[in-house]
C-alpha cells in the first residue's frame, strides 16, 4: 500500500549501511495513526513524488529529497558507469580485492561523502532515524547534536617514542567515545554517530584522524621516525586543530609579529598538485575504469606568475586568511620545537585588497599574467607598493635575475644637413646604456633587455609605441642614428610629446611653424594661364622642392597635372637650378603623345628629348642638350643600367602606380635612377593594396615607410585585415606633407554636372537559371571550405566564385561558351546605346570583362553601329581617342577599365556605360574622369548596369559597408576581400 497524501504523514529521513557505498541516507513517507504516531506503512520519498506530497514538506525537504535520489545505489551506478550493467555486476567488479579499480573507487567515494556531508548539514530540526535490519526506516530515533563538537590532539613524548591520540570536548565536557560502538557516518568532514546522536566537528575535522581511535586508546609514534611524523603530520594538524603536547623534548611556542606583505613574481610556474581525478569522468568509461585526465598542456612561456606571500618576522608564508596560525618545526639534536605562528588576517585581506585596487587580482594569493601585461603592471607600481610597505621582487625559482628599478630615456635629436642625427641614453637606475642598443628589441618586441650586470630589465611597453617608428626609419651608422629630413614631422612628434630634445636650423624651424606655402610666380616661358587651384599645386611643387622632399601630386583625373608639372620643369630650366642636368620623365607608352602636345601648347621652350624607341641613341651625353627627357617603364626597364650612370635633376613618375608592386622589374629599375629630386603623378596612389602606397612612398623618400616587412607588419596588416583606425591615421600624417590630393568637386567649380544613376536589369529566364546553378555551385563549395580551411584559405576560391557571378551577371556566355541564349543586361545596354545615340550624345562603354565588349562589339556589329575601340591590345591608342573626338558621326567608344581607365581625355563624351562595377570606387572614378574632365563643356551622365537579384547587386551594399572606415587613398579590392565576413559571404552568395 502507498501512502495517503490526504491523510496525516510524516518525512524522515533514515540511516542505513551499503555494502561497498558505506553509510548512506535514504527519505521515506511514512504514514501517522490516529494519535499521530508513525506507522509501519511507508514509502520511498523521491523527487518523482515529493510535488503530491508538498503541503508536508518545506523547501529543505526538497533539498534532501534529490539529494537522497543522488546516493541511492542506482544512481551511482547510472553516474559512473552510463551503459547499462547489473548493480552486482558494477560493484563485484569495481571493489574486488584483488583486481578492484582503485580510481573509480574514490571518484565513487568522492561523490558519496561529498552529498553525504551536504545532507547532515540539512538535518537538523528534521526526524532522523536509523533503518532496521528489515528495512524498517523509523526502527530507531537519532537526533544531531545542535552546536559542532571540538577536537584536541594530544602527544606525550617518552622513552619508547610519542603516544598520539585524540579528545572529544561537547559543550565543556568531555566526551567518552572509544570502544562505545561509534560510527563515523560521514568521514570528510567527520561526522561521528554516539549513544544515538551525531555531532559535528568545528574545523571540518578530517574523519581519518578519528577513524584509529574508535577502538583503540593511542598510537606510538618510534622515535627513529620521530622527526619525519612532527614534520609531515604534528605541524599541520597544529594549523587547523587545538593541540596539548607534553614530555621531554617537546615544547610548543607561540609568536606574534606585524604582517610584511611580500608579492613575488617569476617565469617559471608554480609547481602544483597533481590534476585530481574528476569526480564524473568524461564520456562513457571504457571497460569499466575512469579517463584519466590527459596530461596538463605545457605551462606558456610567455606568462609571468605571481604570488602573495608574508614575512611574519624570520618566517614566510603564502597568503591564506582563513589560516589564524602557521607552524613551523624547529629540531635540535634530541628535541622539538614547534613555532605557532599567530596570523593577521585583517593585515593580509588588506594587503590582497591593496594589490587588487591596482589592477592585479589575486583571489587565492595567485595569479598569472601574460608577460607584457605583467611588466607593464610592475612598472608602473613596483615603486609605489614598496614605497607603502611591500616587498616586490623575483621569485627564487625565477629563471632570470630581474631589475624593477626607475627607468628613463634621454633623447636628442639635431639637424646635421639633410640629416637628424639621433642620440640617446637610457638609464636603467644607475646603468647607462645607449639608446640605439634598443633597436633590435624595440623593432623585434622582445621584452626583455639583459643589462651589462647580469640582469633583465624589461622593456616598458609605451616605449614600444614611443620610439618604433624613430628605430624603423632611422638609419645606423657607426653607433649612431640618422634620420633623414623628410622625417621632419616624426621629429616634431617626439618633441611635442616629450620625448625627445630636438635642435633645428633656422630653414627647419620655419618649415615645422610654417601657415601656408609661398607664392611664386609662374615662369616667364609658361604659355597660358593656371586655374587658381593649379597655381596652389605649382606653389606646392615649389615648395617640397626647396626642402629637398620628393613629392607626390595625386590630384583627380582631368584636373591639369601634367600642366603644373610642366610649369615646374620650365622654372627650373629658367632659373638653372637645374645646373645643366635634364630631367627624367617616365611613363606609359600610351601618354608620351599626350605630354608632347601639352608641353608644345603650354612650354614651347622646353627641350624634350623622346627617348623610346627599337633605334634610340643610347648615349646618356646627349641628355645634356636637353631639359626633359621622356621615355616609357618599358625603356626604363631594358636601359636601367645606362640609365643609372646619369645624375638627373628630377625624376618624374607618371601614372606612378605603375610601381604598385615593390619587386616587380619597374620598381627596382627606377628605384637604381639617381637625382636631385623626385616626382610622382598618379590619381590613383592606391589600385590594390595598401603594399602601392609603400612603393610609391618609398620611391619619392627612401626609408619615409620604413622597410617593406616593417610596413607589411604595423600597417598593412592592420589597416586591411583589422581596419585598424589609429594605424590608419597614423599612415595618414606620415605621408600627409608629401602628398597633394584634390578632388575635382572641391576644386573644378567651372566642371559642368555628373549624374551618377543605378540602371537595374532582368535577367532572362534562361539567364537567371544558369545563374542559380552557378552560385548553388560556388556557394557550397565556398562556405564548406570556410568550415574546413578557414578565412586566409578561402580567398582565392571566394574571389573565383565572384568573379564567375559577375560574368553570369553580365552575360552566361562569358563563363559557359556552350550557353546561346539572351543576357537581360546586354539588352538594357543596347536599348540604352540606341537612345543616346538617336538624340545625338556620344557614350563610352567600360567594362572589366574584354570578353564582355567582344559581345557587345558583336551586337553593335549586327546592328550596323559604327564604334571605336580599345583594350590592351590596341597599338595605336591616339589615332582611336582622335577618331573618337574629332568624328561626329562616331558616337560609340568601347574601353577596357584596366587599359582606358587612365591617360585619355574623352570630353567629347557626355555619357558614360559602365558595365560592370566592383568594389574600388576609385577604379571606376578613373573611367568616369575620361569624360569629367577640363574641357567638359555639357553635363556628364553615368550609369552603373546592376543585375537584380545577383551580386552585383549585393556588393553594392557591401560596398559602402566595407569602405567606410578609411579613406579611398588606403581603400583597396584586396582589403576588401581579406575583411569578408562569415555573414558577408553568406549574403553575397544568398
Amino acid at each position: 500500500m502507498k501512502v495517503s497524501s490526504t491523510e496525516p504523514f510524516q518525512i524522515v529521513y533514515s540511516l542505513f549501511e551499503h555494502e561497498f557505498l558505506g553509510h548512506l541516507f535514504a527519505a521515506y513517507l511514512v504514514q501517522r495513526g490516529p494519535k499521530g504516531q508513525l506507522t509501519l506503512l511507508h514509502q520511498t520519498a523521491s523527487a518523482r513524488n515529493a510535488p503530491e506530497f508538498a503541503c508536508g514538506l518545506d523547501a529543505v525537504d526538497f533539498e534532501l529529497i534529490e539529494l537522497c535520489d543522488q546516493l541511492q545505489q542506482e544512481a551511482v551506478i547510472k553516474e559512473f558507469w552510463p551503459r547499462k550493467i547489473a548493480a552486482a555486476d558494477f560493484f563485484l567488479k569495481t571493489y574486488n580485492p584483488d583486481k578492484g579499480d582503485k580510481p573509480l573507487q574514490d571518484a565513487v567515494a568522492r561523490y558519496v561523502q561529498t552529498r553525504m556531508a551536504a545532507v547532515l548539514a540539512r538535518l537538523h530540526g528534521k526526524q532522523v532515524f536509523i533503518m532496521g535490519r528489515d528495512g524498517e526506516p523509523t526502527w530507531r530515533e537519532i537526533a544531531l547534536a545542535p552546536v559542532p563538537a571540538s577536537v584536541l590532539f594530544h602527544f606525550r613524548r617518552n622513552d619508547d617514542g610519542t603516544h598520539y591520540f585524540p579528545t572529544i570536548q561537547y559543550q565543556n565536557q568531555k566526551l567518552d567515545f572509544q570502544y562505545k560502538g561509534a560510527l563515523l557516518v560521514c568521514q570528510q568532514p567527520a561526522w561521528l554517530l554516539l549513544d544515538g546522536i551525531i555531532y559535528s566537528f568545528h574545523n571540518d575535522v578530517d574523519g581519518r584522524k578519528l577513524q584509529p581511535f574508535l577502538n583503540k586508546k593511542f598510537i606510538v609514534v618510534p622515535r627513529q621516525v620521530e622527526a619525519s611524523y612532527f614534520q609531515k603530520f604534528v605541524a599541520p594538524l597544529m594549523e587547523a586543530f587545538d593541540v596539548h603536547a607534553r614530555g621531554v623534548g617537546f615544547a610548543v611556542v607561540t609568536d606574534r609579529y606585524r604582517a610584511q606583505p611580500r608579492l613575488t613574481f617569476s617565469d617559471v610556474p608554480p609547481a602544483g598538485a597533481l590534476p585530481e581525478v574528476p569526480e564524473r569522468p568524461p564520456g562513457p568509461p571504457r571497460r569499466g575504469r575512469v579517463p584519466q585526465p590527459k596530461p596538463a598542456a605545457a605551462p606558456s612561456t610567455d606568462r609571468l606568475y605571481f604570488h602573495l606571500g608574508f614575512r611574519y618576522g624570520d618566517a614566510q608564508v603564502p597568503f591564506d586568511p582563513g589560516k589564524r596560525v602557521s607552524v613551523r618545526l624547529e629540531q635540535t639534536a634530541d628535541s622539538y620545537t614547534f613555532h605557532r605562528l599567530l596570523r593577521s588576517a585583517d593585515e593580509e585581506r588588506a594587503a590582497l585588497a591593496a594589490l587588487a585596487a591596482r589592477g592585479l587580482a589575486l583571489p587565492d594569493g595567485r595569479a598569472e599574467l601574460d608577460r607584457a601585461t605583467a611588466f607593464q603592471w610592475l612598472h608602473d607600481n613596483a615603486e609605489a607598493l614598496v614605497a607603502e610597505g611591500f616587498a616586490v621582487e623575483p621569485a627564487a625559482g625565477a629563471s632570470q635575475p630581474y631589475f624593477l628599478g626607475p627607468v628613463r630615456v634621454e633623447l636628442g635629436i639635431q639637424e646635421a644637413g639633410d640629416w637628424f642625427d639621433v642620440r640617446g641614453t637610457v638609464y636603467f637606475g644607475d646603468i647607462a646604456v645607449p639608446f640605439i642598443r634598443l633597436r633590435g628589441h624595440i623593432l623585434q618586441r622582445r621584452r626583455e633587455f639583459r643589462l651589462p650586470n647580469g640582469q633583465v630589465a624589461i622593456i616598458p611597453e609605451a616605449w614600444f609605441t614611443d620610439y618604433l617608428e624613430l628605430f624603423a626609419f632611422a638609419e645606423e651608422q657607426d653607433e649612431t642614428l640618422s634620420l633623414r629630413r623628410h622625417h621632419l614631422a616624426l621629429v616634431a612628434d617626439l618633441q611635442s610629446n616629450e620625448l625627445a630634445t630636438v635642435t633645428l636650423g633656422r630653414k627647419l624651424e620655419k618649415l615645422r611653424d610654417f601657415a601656408e606655402v609661398e607664392d611664386h610666380p609662374l615662369p616667364v616661358g609658361f604659355r597660358g594661364e593656371l586655374r587658381s587651384y593649379q597655381k596652389a599645386g605649382y606653389n606646392w611643387l615649389r615648395f617640397v622642392q626647396d626642402y629637398h622632399f620628393g613629392g607626390c601630386l595625386a590630384d583627380d583625373m582631368g584636373l591639369g597635372k601634367t600642366v603644373q608639372t610642366l610649369a615646374m620643369l620650365q622654372q627650373r630650366a629658367e632659373s638653372g637650378a637645374a645646373q645643366g642636368a635634364a630631367s627624367l620623365l617616365a611613363l606609359p607608352t600610351s601618354l608620351v603623345y599626350n605630354w608632347l602636345n601639352e608641353a608644345q601648347k603650354f612650354t614651347p621652350g622646353l627641350r624634350l628629348l623622346v627617348y623610346t624607341g627599337t633605334y634610340r641613341n643610347k648615349d646618356v651625353a646627349q641628355f645634356a642638350d636637353y631639359d626633359v627627357v621622356l621615355t616609357s617603364y618599358g625603356i626604363v626597364r631594358l636601359d636601367a643600367e645606362l640609365l643609372a650612370s646619369y645624375k638627373f635633376d628630377y625624376v618624374i613618375l607618371d601614372e606612378s602606380q605603375a610601381i604598385k608592386n615593390p619587386s616587380s622589374t619597374t620598381s627596382q629599375a627606377v628605384r637604381q635612377l639617381h637625382s636631385k629630386h623626385r616626382l610622382i603623378l598618379t590619381g590613383t596612389p592606391v589600385e590594390n593594396s595598401t603594399m602601392d602606397l609603400w612603393s610609391q612612398m618609398s620611391f619619392i623618400n627612401p626609408g619615409l615607410l620604413g622597410t617593406q616587412a616593417f610596413f607589411r607588419k604595423e600597417f598593412l596588416k592592420p589597416i586591411e585585415q583589422h581596419r585598424d583606425e589609429g594605424r590608419t591615421r597614423r599612415l595618414h600624417a606620415l605621408i600627409k606633407p608629401f602628398i597633394l590630393r584634390r578632388h575635382k568637386e572641391q576644386v573644378a567649380k567651372e566642371l559642368p554636372a555628373k549624374t551618377e544613376q543605378l540602371s537595374y536589369c532582368d535577367m532572362t529566364p534562361e539567364q537567371a537559371q544558369a545563374y542559380e546553378e552557378t552560385k548553388s555551385f560556388y556557394r557550397n563549395k565556398i562556405l564548406q571550405n570556410l568550415d574546413e580551411h578557414g578565412p586566409a584559405s578561402t580567398q582565392f576560391l571566394l574571389l573565383q566564385g565572384l568573379t564567375r557571378l559577375r560574368q553570369m551577371a553580365n552575360h552566361p556566355h562569358l563563363a559557359d561558351p556552350t550557353y546561346t541564349h539572351e543576357s537581360g543586361k546586354l539588352r538594357e545596354v543596347l536599348r540604352m546605346v540606341r537612345n543616346v545615340v538617336a538624340e545625338g550624345h556620344k557614350v563610352l562603354v567600360f567594362s572589366q570583362f574584354v570578353q564582355h565588349l567582344a559581345l557587345v562589339r558583336a551586337a553593335l556589329d549586327e546592328r550596323q553601329l559604327p564604334y571605336a575601340y580599345l583594350d590592351g591590345n590596341t597599338r595605336d591608342r591616339a589615332a582611336e581617342v582622335a577618331r573618337f573626338q574629332e568624328n561626329d558621326a562616331l558616337q560609340i567608344f568601347l574601353i577596357s577599365l584596366k587599359a582606358g581607365g587612365v591617360g585619355l581625355n574623352l570630353t567629347a563624351a557626355d555619357y558614360v556605360f559602365l558595365l560592370d562595377p566592383w568594389w574600388n570606387p576609385a577604379v571606376e572614378a578613373q573611367a568616369v574622369d575620361r569624360a569629367h574632365r577640363i574641357g567638359q563643356q555639357r553635363p556628364v551622365f553615368v550609369y552603373k548596369f546592376i543585375t537584380q537579384h545577383t551580386v552585383e547587386e549585393k556588393i553594392l551594399a557591401l560596398q559602402q559597408r566595407k569602405l567606410n572606415l578609411v579613406s579611398e587613398l588606403i581603400a583597396t579590392d584586396e582589403a576588401v576581400i581579406k575583411t569578408l565576413t562569415r555573414a558577408d559571404i553568406e549574403e553575397l552568395l544568398g
